[in-house]
């Protein structure tokens, strides 16, 4: 009779013991799959900042370009794209180019377009 309860609480434990060890893994798959979400969408947010910038220092290096070859700063982004080869993805970007002044270095902001 002992032998047959020692089996028993034996085959119990090993059980409760791959349960155990199946719920460890599944709650380390979970951790490791909600991980790599966040840094996915971690990096997605750098890389959308990192063209914003991209395309306002584009802008910005064309209008010193032209400030520096004619002595004043271009009144519009048309005439930058025409004459000194900026190129801006319109469908993707709203750029918001502000001149004041010919001797004034102009207001840029860019935004993503359908955000």
């Amino acid at each position: 009779m002992e032998n047959k309860d020692y089996i028993r609480e034996y085959l119990i434990k090993k059980r409760f013991r791959v349960i155990r060890s199946f719920l460890v893994a599944l709650l380390a798959a979970a951790t490791i799959c909600f991980s790599c979400i966040l840094i996915g969408r971690h990096l997605d947010n750098n890389i959308a900042e990192q063209s914003l910038k991209s395309v306002k220092d584009s802008v910005l290096r064309s209008a010193v370009q032209c400030y520096a070859v004619e002595g004043v700063y271009s009144s519009s982004l048309e005439y930058l794209e025409k004459n000194y080869g900026l190129v801006i993805n319109h469908s993707e970007y709203i750029v918001s180019y502000e001149a004041f002044s010919s001797n004034l270095m102009p207001s840029v902001t860019v935004l993503v377009r359908g955000e």
